[in-house]
């Protein structure tokens, strides 16, 4: 499994590149922090294929990393070659990049 960190996406994001983020987080925990993205909750994601690009980035995210892995890995045996976990998730970020986010 691919992995980038909570740096290399904010020189993604501040770079404007394009790739897509997706957060797997549950709906009561995006509403407590969140650093954009779409949101697909975890047990969602595999009847939302639609909406997951194949040819661009795609970074999925969760709360610390784990969530997210295990989504990356089921992106993975669906063929997808194009997905990569935030290591550290949210809290990363919030720890690394952005203090201002509510940790939980």
């Amino acid at each position: 499994m691919k992995e980038i960190t909570v740096s290399e996406l904010k020189r993604l994001k501040d770079g404007k590149n394009d790739f897509q983020l997706i957060d797997v987080r549950e709906d009561h925990e995006v509403e407590v922090a969140e650093i954009g993205g779409e949101h697909i909750p975890m047990g969602q994601v595999m009847d939302n294929l639609d909406k997951i690009s194949k040819t661009k980035q795609v970074i999925i995210h969760c709360r610390s990393g784990a969530r997210s892995g295990a989504v990356c890995q089921a992106l993975e045996k669906a063929g997808y070659t194009n997905v990569y976990n935030l290591k550290g998730g949210i809290l990363a970020w919030a720890n690394e990049i952005d203090p201002a986010i509510a940790k939980y």
